[in-house]
């Protein structure tokens, strides 16, 4: 917790727009001592907005509706990144916010699941390397073609599918696409795996989905 603190209130001093935190892991903690954990962060910069991340499969702890009740006593607790596996557990948690807190979808492949739920926006990894997907789907939705939205985020399932085959994690193959972009983002931190020979084939087949999902969303 004081790390976190520490590194919050320096957050705070740079202006960043919000913080966002995970619960603590390893010890499974009572709601109530998480709670005093986010609080914590949050006091440590109090001008500063904060923002709830639920990854209950990474985390090892699912953010509950008592839980999130409890932290929007918080007025700086604004917005939630979901990228729980259940949708459902978006529109509760849109519910429980009563119109006062941002709710963020979390995995990709079903971002359109989530907005159709009730989600604000999303935070994704893979939108670096196909934003025109994602923002495709969201003019489709503003204007009431939840079909060809649908077509969208199909194919966005099947370039994901393809970018997690390889031996290089998701995160080396997206770095190797914004490369070929003109993006140098450099390569993945030890312990996760970059890419080998082998994985070329792989990166070359998503490039070539991402360009023609991208020229299809305009014969839509």
């Amino acid at each position: 917790t004081r790390d976190s603190v520490r590194l919050a209130a320096h957050a705070g001093k740079l202006g960043v727009s919000a913080i966002a935190a995970i619960p603590p892991i390893y010890f499974k903690l009572p709601e109530y001592a998480i709670a005093d954990y986010w609080n914590a962060m949050s006091d440590a910069a109090p001008e500063t907005d904060f923002m709830i991340y639920n990854i209950p499969q990474n985390a090892g702890v699912a953010l509950t509706l008592p839980l999130l009740e409890t932290m929007l006593k918080n007025p700086r607790v604004k917005a939630l990144k979901n990228s729980s596996p259940s949708v459902q557990d978006i529109r509760a948690f849109k519910d429980a916010g009563g119109g006062k807190l941002a709710v963020l979808n979390g995995p990709d492949e079903q971002y359109l699941a989530g907005r159709l739920m009730g989600a604000d926006g999303g935070i994704g990894s893979t939108y670096n390397a196909m934003p025109a997907l994602f923002l495709a789907i969201d003019r489709f939705l503003a204007a009431g073609q939840a079909d060809k939205a649908q077509q969208v985020q199909q194919d966005i399932f099947h370039i994901i599918m393809m970018m997690l085959g390889g031996h290089g994690n998701l995160m080396a193959v997206i770095k190797e696409l914004l490369r070929r972009k003109g993006v140098n983002t450099g390569l993945v931190r030890a312990p996760l795996p970059n890419l080998i020979a082998s994985d070329r084939e792989r990166v070359d087949k998503c490039e070539e989905m991402i360009a023609a999902a991208e020229q299809k969303v305009h014969s839509l």
